[in-house]
């Protein structure tokens, strides 16, 4: 399929049943934690409606479309240019008929779709809180990694409105706002059922925990085996290979 690029675009294949994805060099590009989410919840149930808040380029619900059967994926993205890359995205990879972009806040989803009306959510959201860590003038990198447009609660808050009753969340976050996070998973209604400590190697403490949790759940927290990411040699694990396909 012919996609026309803009200035700085390039096409990066993601090495995973021919999936491509279009993205920005200047501006901000998926990592690894993205990767890692999407293979934590690749046992979303076959025919599931799911919500990506907060999709970016859209590399999450492209990578859910291949690991799963889900039936229809949608993602929200409030910057313009970035919700432009992924609908070319979704375009490249004749993904039309399972994932949707809409550009958009998540604090307006509640007036655009029903409540209790999706199986699933993931969500990969800003890790900072406003006005911390170091600021990256770039204001596509400043959204992105800053609690700006919407916070913590506004992602976990939506969750719960959007979710059917036992619909599952699943986010990917830093290990320093756990407190925050469980805090507010039990406030809005989604049990933590599931939590997996991502660590760079054996001697360093984790820097990204995966959560699922689950709406209206029973009170039961399963600790998932610690998934590393680098051998001490400075080469990937054999998981790491694994979830890259390679």
């Amino acid at each position: 399929m012919n996609i026309k690029l803009k200035k700085d675009e390039r096409i990066d294949d993601l090495e995973y049943k021919d999936l491509k994805i279009i993205q920005n060099k200047n501006g901000f590009c998926f990592g690894i934690d993205a990767v890692l989410l999407s293979d934590f919840a690749k046992n979303i149930k076959k025919n599931s409606i799911v919500m990506d808040l907060g999709t970016g380029t859209g590399i999450i619900p492209i990578l859910l479309c291949g690991k799963t059967e889900l039936d229809k994926i949608i993602g929200v993205e409030i910057q313009e240019e970035v919700y432009d890359m992924a609908s070319r995205s979704i375009k490249l990879n004749n993904l039309n008929e399972r994932f949707e972009v809409i550009n958009e806040n998540i604090k307006n989803l509640i007036n655009i779709y029903e409540k209790n009306s999706f199986d699933v959510v993931v969500t990969n959201p800003p890790y900072k809180k406003q006005n911390t860590g170091v600021i990256n003038e770039e204001e596509k990198k400043l959204i992105s990694r800053h609690e700006i447009l919407a916070d913590l609660e506004d992602f976990i808050s939506i969750s719960n409105k959007l979710l059917k009753d036992k619909g599952e969340f699943y986010m990917i976050h830093r290990p320093e706002r756990i407190v925050d996070i469980f805090s507010l998973m039990r406030k809005y209604k989604i049990e933590p059922k599931e939590i997996r400590f991502v660590f760079s190697n054996e001697e360093n403490p984790p820097k990204m925990v995966l959560i699922r949790g689950v709406k209206n759940g029973g009170q039961y927290l399963k600790f998932r085996e610690n998934l590393y990411i680098y051998k001490k040699d400075g080469s990937y694990t054999e998981e790491i290979l694994k979830i890259y396909n390679k």
